[in-house]
């Protein structure tokens, strides 16, 4: 058997068997799962205009996968979440092109997961050395691996510049059985606006049911889509996902997508989709009426006590949002790494990139200052 791998770079997932794709994780992230990846190319989520180019870099020995990092070729840094536009107008000050690059991560997706896909830290090291070589190779100015674990952290070399940012994040509690638990943690303030902004929704007649992708039928998964597109028009954004992708996604991971949906005489006015990891609840999109409390119950509450049901112990609901903060969900690290090929431009953004952590890093430690939980002395 040979000691040496061959990198092969993929244009299309499709090509690789899902099994061996899959064999590459514990199973415990769906976004890294080859039905998830592979259905994004499939069904028409990564428009060529949009700047998303599929470019899986991936280690073989003979002629066995060993090793892969999900990626792309990007022309720009539309729905990555870890925001590089001054580093992009930099280079285009000193006459340089900053596009394309590699990215390592999932598209339109923050959520924290394996980005090195490997059986051992030797592979993911091999796996590492191969995207920096790829990128100098083709000449691309640098490799950016988004939303890793943080026990990847220690694989990258002080060539790659750490970056860290803040996101809101529920964790479950040992005696927490019910939401009514959940609440008595917080303060008196907290627990009262929470239950009035659910008697709100309530007061309005409205339900909600839980469908996971083998129970949601066909109307449902339609309104659940265009409850997605009404959310995007409203921001003027232009929407990824296509009704092909949420039936896809309904098909391969039927216990993995979740449903949440606000029915109002017998109708779903509202809904938001959720992705479920071995012990995590993903929220992902919403849409619906506007009306008083129904995003923050959708959204935030129906999860939670989703959550507690199953016996799931985390729940990140999506990037930023201070507002968060009051409904249970904490501040919690999330970190990206990055090479660049230039090292000039390398040496001067490791200075601004240590910079930007202390910020950051006081920014959580100020955030923390504004638990809505009680402290073991207040009795409210």
């Amino acid at each position: 058997m040979s000691d040496a791998f061959e990198l092969r770079v993929l244009g299309d997932l499709g090509a690789v068997p899902a099994a061996q794709w899959d064999a590459l994780h514990d199973g415990s992230n769906p976004f890294i799962s080859h039905a998830f990846l592979a259905g994004l190319e499939q069904h028409g989520c990564l428009r060529p205009d949009w700047g998303w180019q599929p470019q899986h870099l991936s280690l073989w020995r003979d002629e066995q996968l060993v090793a892969a990092a999900p990626g792309y070729l990007k022309q720009n840094s539309h729905g990555e979440f870890v925001f590089d536009h001054a580093w992009a107008n930099a280079y285009a000050r000193h006459g340089l092109d900053y596009f394309p690059k590699w990215l390592g991560g999932v598209p339109y997706s923050p959520v924290t997961g394996p980005r090195l896909l490997a059986g051992d830290d030797a592979a993911r090291s091999a796996l590492l050395a191969a995207i920096t070589r790829h990128v100098q190779q083709h000449n691309l100015s640098s490799a950016h691996i988004n939303f890793h674990l943080p026990g990847e952290t220690a694989l990258f070399d002080a060539d790659w510049l750490q970056r860290d940012d803040v996101q809101f994040q529920w964790q479950r509690q040992p005696d927490w059985n019910s939401f009514d638990d959940f609440l008595a943690a917080m303060d008196h303030k907290r627990r009262k606006n929470i239950r009035q902004e659910r008697s709100k929704v309530a007061k309005a007649g409205i339900t909600f049911v839980t469908r996971h992708g083998d129970e949601a039928s066909a109307d449902e998964l339609r309104a659940m889509h265009g409850f997605y597109l009404r959310t995007f028009a409203e921001y003027g954004n232009a929407p990824a996902l296509t009704l092909g992708f949420l039936r896809h996604l309904a098909a391969t991971l039927p216990r993995q997508l979740v449903l949440f949906l606000a029915m109002q005489d017998e109708q779903p006015i509202a809904g938001a989709l959720c992705l479920r990891g071995g012990s995590t609840l993903y929220g992902r999109y919403w849409g619906g009426a506007p009306m008083p409390g129904l995003h923050f119950e959708t959204c935030y509450y129906q999860g939670i006590d989703y959550c507690l049901r199953e016996g799931l112990q985390h729940f990140e609901p999506g990037a930023q949002g201070e507002h968060k903060l009051a409904r249970g969900f904490l501040p919690r690290a999330v970190h990206s790494h990055h090479w660049i090929a230039d090292p000039r431009f390398r040496a001067a953004l490791q200075d601004w990139c240590s910079r930007e952590r202390e910020d950051v890093a006081r920014y959580a430690r100020a955030l923390q200052q504004h638990s809505p939980f009680r402290t073991i002395d207040d009795n409210t």
